[in-house]
């Protein structure tokens, strides 16, 4: 099992473009970009909290999800 991030289809469904996004949040660029691709093996906190933030989520459900 595996915890998936689900960023990349967030932003795309509310046709937001990524660099634009990590400015707004003050996150780092790359660091979105590796989110939205899964490619981080840990993940900081204050980034999650950034980026929930940002799109006004406050159910984790709706940004994490656990896949096989």
């Amino acid at each position: 099992m595996r915890l998936y991030i689900k960023l990349e289809e967030i932003l795309d469904k509310r046709g937001i473009k990524k660099m634009k996004f990590a400015e707004e949040v003050g996150v780092r660029n790359n660091v979105i970009s590796e989110l939205c691709a899964n490619q981080r093996s840990t993940i900081n906190r204050e980034h999650v909290a950034k980026v929930a933030k940002g799109l006004g989520i406050t159910d984790m459900n709706e940004l994490f999800e656990i896949r096989d």
